[in-house]
């Protein structure tokens, strides 16, 4: 009676969860990654990778496509997303790159996806009805070899190709015939970095590295109000910095003018950092979003993950992301709030921490250090291990993001037959214990589990008890723990000042004196004060070196702190020439 009885508790919190609210999420995007299935790759150690999403709105659903997957995802609500197996090759196609940076494309009641080659041989399959595996080939060899592909069908209903990999060579575009689906003319040359003059593009983790010419990439078309908005990925997708910039033109082969607003989608601090080789598409209510690629860097240069953002155009025609607390809670796709974040602060950063066991050099503080590359493990995969985290005081909770590492994972490329079981618990001395979620009969593989609650759990102390882990150790880089504080978000900043460097103006200095009651700031600039669109956080430190400026354009600074209770006020609004 006692076992029937937990087992009614735990299904009833379950269900709590996910009732009588608007849902939300928080980047990373919690899908069932898989492992990277190339060899080389995974000498540092096996893991889980991904990047170069796509989203597209397909008969009322949306589907994700990324790189390396054998696979792809569907979801009516960008919240639930189901995996479908599939591997998009000929027998004789011996590749590890299955489906890399893949372009995808609705053309009618088809959808259409193809995968990065530069060989001649690769097919595009279609299928009417994607929720299962029903594709076909269309077209058994796509003679234009492109890398990093994407299409655009026009509302003229003539389609074009841009792609482009490369440090040296430009991204390209070309018409293809949309009955045949192959080449029609002759390819173009569109756009190229200048780094020279747009700082952002500079190669190295904040650009501020120069042994190697930066990455143009990831091309993707939108067009609104008659303009054609091309994008890509730059400077690599290695790096904090990376992110997409776009050009602007009349006609969808250019010639093309670089937005005054760049790189338009950017997220450089925080938790998930990386904005870079994405695309930009409207949800069911016609409201627009940018899906991109978020760096880990750890066990290779390719560990990476994906990020969903706001996106949007103003009233000028400037194409802009919102990444501004991008990896806290935020509203999910419905008639009034999409996009907007919940106002959940992150409630544990750099607090106390307790566990059950250490493996190595991987401690306990890693999981709240807001690192998505560093992460604390347990000695073992068994159940019982466990991590607590300590808020400090009681604090309204109202969600638990639960993010897993990989060490001594023995992946190589997609299992569907893995999953994660835990328990978590909340107390508000350390002593008493009450069961706050029950996980520990589920089957679903959540490397980036999100728990919105029903109703907010007013606690100070989170513990996750491990149950069965997918795949390696019991490993968190992320136990993130968001609510509302009891106290006062902190006092304005003071002393903000921002100096851009005479000789490079592609450099500035930002320096403002440091708030006792702040964790962590928001720093936002723009082409105006009223375009504030790119945003970084900095956690920990008064002072910001940014490299991302554009050499002839004036912006506009303002700082905000934040702690558990909220943002405190924004300052002025600092202009520099």
């Amino acid at each position: 009676m006692k076992s029937s009885m937990y087992l009614l508790v735990s299904l009833c919190l379950m269900v709590v969860q996910v009732s009588g609210q608007q849902r939300t999420y928080c980047n990373p995007v919690n899908i069932d990654y898989g492992f990277t299935p190339i060899p080389d790759f995974s000498e540092a150690g096996r893991h889980r990778a991904t990047a170069d999403p796509v989203i597209t709105l397909f008969k009322g659903d949306y589907y994700l496509f990324s790189t390396n997957q054998w696979g792809y995802w569907w979801s009516s609500d960008m919240y639930d997303w189901h995996f479908v197996p599939r591997k998009f090759l000929k027998p004789y196609h011996k590749v590890y790159d299955e489906l890399c940076a893949p372009a995808v494309f609705v053309m009618g009641d088809t959808l259409f996806v193809i995968g990065s080659t530069y060989e001649k041989n690769f097919p595009i399959w279609m299928s009417t009805n994607p929720r299962t595996d029903t594709w076909k080939e269309v077209v058994d060899s796509f003679r234009a070899g492109a890398w990093d592909p994407a299409f655009f069908l026009d509302d003229d209903n003539r389609l074009y190709l841009y792609h482009g990999s490369s440090n040296t060579y430009p991204l390209y575009g070309q018409e293809i015939d949309r009955h045949t689906l192959q080449p029609k003319g002759e390819r173009q040359d569109l756009i190229q970095l200048h780094d020279d003059e747009h700082g952002w593009e500079r190669f190295g983790e904040y650009s501020d590295n120069n042994f190697m010419s930066p990455f143009m990439e990831g091309a993707w078309m939108n067009k609104q109000q008659g303009k054609y908005y091309l994008q890509y990925g730059a400077p690599g997708t290695e790096f904090s910095g990376y992110g997409d910039g776009v050009y602007i033109s009349d006609y969808p082969l250019g010639p093309f003018t670089y937005q005054s607003h760049n790189p338009f989608s950017y997220k450089a601090g925080g938790f998930a950092r990386g904005a870079g080789h994405g695309a930009t598409f409207q949800d069911t209510h016609h409201r627009w979003w940018h899906v991109s690629t978020i760096v880990i860097n750890v066990k290779n240069n390719f560990e990476r993950r994906i990020g969903i953002w706001p996106a949007g155009f103003d009233s000028e025609g400037i194409l802009y992301c919102n990444t501004a607390f991008g990896d806290y809670p935020h509203y999910l796709p419905d008639n009034t709030s999409a996009g907007q974040f919940t106002g959940w602060m992150l409630l544990n950063y750099q607090r106390p921490v307790a566990v059950s066991s250490t493996y190595g050099a991987f401690h306990a503080n890693n999981a709240v250090d807001e690192s998505i590359k560093t992460y604390w493990c347990a000695a073992t995969a068994k159940a019982g291990e466990w991590i607590q985290t300590d808020l400090g005081k009681v604090s309204a909770v109202h969600a638990v993001q639960i993010n897993y590492a990989d060490q001594d994972a023995d992946i190589l490329g997609k299992r569907t037959d893995i999953y994660h079981q835990y328990r978590l618990w909340h107390s508000v001395d350390g002593r008493k214990w009450q069961l706050l979620v029950d996980k520990s009969r589920s089957k679903k593989d959540v490397p980036h589990d999100y728990i919105e609650l029903g109703k907010p759990v007013h606690t100070r102390y989170i513990k996750l008890e491990n149950v069965h882990m997918a795949n390696g150790k019991f490993a968190i880089s992320g136990l993130r723990v968001f609510g509302k504080g009891n106290g006062q978000p902190p006092a304005e900043v003071r002393k903000f000042m921002v100096l851009r460097q005479e000789s490079d103006k592609r450099n500035a200095w930002l320096k403002w004196h440091p708030s006792a009651d702040a964790y962590a700031y928001n720093v936002y600039y723009g082409i105006s004060p009223d375009k504030s669109y790119t945003s970084i956080m900095v956690y920990g430190v008064n002072e910001y070196y940014l490299k991302t400026l554009d050499k002839n354009t004036s912006y506009y600074f303002s700082i905000e702190p934040i702690n558990e209770n909220g943002a405190g006020i924004r300052s002025s609004v600092i202009k520099i020439e």
